[in-house]
């Protein structure tokens, strides 16, 4: 049972730096202090709410599976 959660942990992160790396930039850091309009008029593509919503399972998923092997083990 745990050699199958700690694969699951392994895909899971693998899953989730993939996932994050795909992303775009969303702001311009600091700079959008400055009046950068860029970051509160642009619109998120589909792909860019499927990247976001993908993140958000695989974080969740990762978080789990941590907890229950660190209890576990």
């Amino acid at each position: 049972m745990t050699t199958l959660l700690f694969v699951i942990q392994l895909l899971a992160s693998i899953a989730l730096i993939v996932v994050i790396m795909l992303q775009r930039s969303k702001g311009e850091g600091l700079g959008s202090i400055g009046g950068g309009a860029q970051l509160f008029f642009d619109k998120a593509t589909a792909f860019d709410r499927t990247l976001d919503r993908a993140t958000i399972v695989l974080a969740g998923l990762l978080f789990i599976v941590t907890v229950v092997l660190a209890i576990m083990v």
